[in-house]
């Protein structure tokens, strides 16, 4: 009857009462009404119809305003609805209600345009199965203080798992009973180390998101069957390429090198060779490596710590790309012209013996300075040939709408002990560029040539934004009080590109850029091929970095599948189309699980930076207004809040369409992009806060 329910009510946009649903089914009797009355409840308590306070009935998905999804909280006190296919909800701290990170809620959407706002209406279900934190003592008893400040919650340890427990211990924790309203008992599955441990803080954070440090007992069982050098028998039917001029080019602390390049030029043809390690000769589907490689779905880059997708004896041994010796690889040659048209291309298996472990500053000393470092002699033809063939493709690339949106990222010095010591601005030179545009060319290749062959597949895809979104930018940037030509009637790459060309002789130009990219749509991986909105480009997948990344892993076992073994079978395809799509949305989740891990990660060793410098003064940029202050950047790039508390003489209005605070009666305005000076108040690494107060008020706006 479910079924029924559900069919009678999708078309339907106004609430039915329970009679109502009853006559449109059709049902006569008292036992039809009753089953009727026990099956919408229970799609009701399933999230799948909406239950008014009249008792009326709506398909959750036909309800004006109304979403579900998971909330993601942010340390500053706000969060966002993860919505899936559409964009994220902001949710202020006063609108949480109840909610804590992680939870699954209904929100109704209270605020619509390019920074739509809901607020929480009910918590539908929360996972505390894995909770991170530390040991503390009280009363005898253990007990643990999440890190995450949000879960407001008495956790009690159980006698039986924390033996080896001390106080100051990290531990990670299993919920297995409910004391109380807000009370539990747990297990404790983990101890991270303790707390004044270096290195400890970073792993505490990657376990919140599940990103662990140690492989399955299975998985190291493994390992001992997997070769320290190639075995000629993985040679067979594989190209020779171990007499080619072919190397790498990695930051000078890299390890897991997927990538090697190579370049030969000939009669106004640059045939450029892009060589990613072979892991899937080694990672093989439904063993425990795997499986391993399947749940982790990524490595992890948090500040001067990686957590590896692959045991290091493959990340670094067997499958790195490292000098000198042997390494498995998939090769894809490209013939491009001067224009950097691709005429030409073959993907194949090949082994290779890199000539060469090159770091970027040394082939940017090459490339921009002229400068050739010691060991880089024979190199440095191919090198400038090279980038010439990169300049050639990345004009290409711009124009077809290319969109450059050049955000900046920080970079975390820490000490031997792993303590904050210096925070910088990452650098970007030709040799970055260079390896990005080439990666990219073999990218775009490789997901053309299986895209025309129409077999299942995954893809990275870009979705194109809405329109809505970039409608309620432009109407911001007007706002602002510039005049923008671009016209936005169609939304293409092209237009995205001109507009931010015009925005960038602005002095917000930074915070704009942000602004835009937010109102995109996030790149994902997907088994449907809908192109690359910000790339501009209609096919385009993650073929080079499998050792970092599953779905390139993935994309290198279709890659022989279809190219090598030539299996086309209907019970290949089948399977295909199916797992493909649980793969991608897996992929999809763990990259984002990384991605804010990394975050939470820079912004707790920001804090503990700024612990040394409290009471120092800064000239930073206002990057973003709320109703509670406004973030202030400085040029390393750290952020702190300056409370709407602490500006003095006045009552502040926030006013969100101009991004401003402004004075109710001097009509002193902050908005995003002044430059203003600050002093550091307070700094907490522990909360992963930094508090700063304006030093004089000069640098504000004054309306007349």
């Amino acid at each position: 009857m479910k079924e029924q329910i559900i069919n009678i009510l999708t078309n339907i946009h106004e609430a039915k009462t329970l009679i109502e649903i009853n006559d449109l089914l059709n049902l006569k009797t008292v036992a039809e009404y009753q089953e009727l009355t026990k099956n919408i409840e229970e799609l009701v308590n399933d999230y799948i119809v909406f239950k008014t306070k009249k008792d009326k009935y709506l398909l959750m998905k036909n309800c004006p305003g109304l979403k579900i999804g998971k909330i993601a909280i942010n340390k500053k006190g706000f969060g966002f609805l993860i919505l899936d296919k559409e964009d994220d909800i902001y949710i202020s701290a006063n609108n949480l209600g109840s909610a804590i990170h992680n939870d699954i809620v209904l929100v109704d959407i209270i605020k619509k345009g390019l920074k739509p706002e809901g607020r929480v209406l009910k918590v539908i279900k929360r996972d505390l199965e894995n909770i991170v934190g530390e040991v503390i003592e009280k009363d005898n008893k253990l007990l643990l203080k999440p890190d995450d400040n949000k879960l407001n919650l008495t956790i009690h340890l159980t006698r039986e798992t924390t033996k080896n427990v001390v106080e100051g211990h990290k531990v990670l924790v299993h919920l297995t009973k409910k004391l109380g309203n807000k009370s539990y008992l747990a297990d404790c599955i983990k101890i991270i180390g303790h707390k004044n441990d270096a290195g400890i803080d970073i792993l505490s954070i990657a376990y919140k998101y599940n990103i662990m440090d140690s492989f399955s007992p299975d998985t190291l069982k493994e390992l001992e069957d997997i070769p320290n050098e190639v075995n000629s028998k993985d040679l067979e039917n594989r190209k020779d390429l171990t007499n080619e001029e072919i190397f790498t080019i990695d930051g000078a602390d890299t390890k897991d090198i997927d990538d090697a390049i190579s370049l030969k030029y000939q009669n106004g043809i640059y045939t450029l060779g892009v060589h990613i390690a072979d892991v899937s000769n080694y990672v093989i589907e439904n063993t425990a490596l795997g499986d391993d490689a399947y749940n982790r779905g990524t490595s992890s880059y948090l500040a001067d710590t990686v957590i590896p997708m692959l045991p290091h004896k493959l990340s670094n041994g067997i499958c790195s790309l490292n000098e000198n010796v042997i390494r498995l690889t998939m090769s894809c040659v490209m013939d491009i012209n001067s224009k950097g048209d691709i005429i030409n291309y073959d993907i194949f298996p090949s082994y290779i013996k890199s000539k060469k472990k090159m770091t970027y500053s040394c082939v940017n000393s090459i490339l921009e300075e002229k400068i050739i470092p010691e060991g880089y002699e024979p190199f440095k033809d191919t090198l400038i040939k090279m980038n010439e063939l990169a300049k050639i493709l990345r004009k290409r690339k711009v124009n077809r709408g290319y969109i450059e949106f050049e955000i900046d990222e920080a970079k975390v010095i820490q000490d031997e002990n792993g303590k904050a010591i210096d925070i910088v601005k990452r650098t970007r030179g030709d040799g970055e560029n260079l390896i990005e545009d080439f990666m990219i060319a073999a990218n775009e290749t490789v997901a053309a040539h299986i895209s025309n062959m129409e077999l299942p597949f995954i893809y990275r895809i870009h979705a194109l934004p809405n329109a809505e979104k970039i409608e309620d930018f432009m109407n911001l940037v007007k706002a602002l009080g510039y005049k923008i030509n671009t016209n936005i009637t169609e939304i293409t790459p092209k237009t995205m590109q001109k507009l931010l060309e015009e925005l960038k002789d602005k002095p917000e130009f930074p915070i704009l850029s942000s602004l835009l990219l937010r109102s995109m749509k996030k790149a994902e991986y997907s088994k449907t091929n809908i192109g690359h909105f910000g790339l501009a480009s209609e096919d385009y997948t993650h073929f080079t970095s499998p050792i970092r990344r599953y779905p390139d892993l993935v994309v290198h076992r279709l890659l022989k599948k279809y190219l090598i073994e030539k299996d086309f079978s209907m019970s290949t395809i089948n399977y295909l189309e199916s797992s493909l799509v649980t793969i991608a949305e897996h992929s999809s989740e763990r990259e984002v699980a990384s991605i804010n891990a990394e975050r939470d990660v820079n912004d707790m060793k920001m804090a503990e930076y700024m612990e040394s410098h409290i009471g120092e003064e800064y000239i930073g940029t206002i990057s973003s207004v709320t109703n509670f202050g406004f973030f202030v950047a400085l040029d390393n790039l750290i952020e702190g809040l300056v409370h709407v508390n602490t500006l003095k003489g006045d009552y502040y209005n926030y006013v969100p369409e101009l991004l401003s605070l402004i004075g109710k009666s001097t009509k002193k305005t902050y908005r995003v992009g002044d430059k203003i000076k600050i002093k550091v108040i307070n700094a907490s690494k522990e909360n992963a806060l930094i508090d700063f107060e304006i030093v004089g008020d000069k640098n504000a706006r004054s309306k007349k």
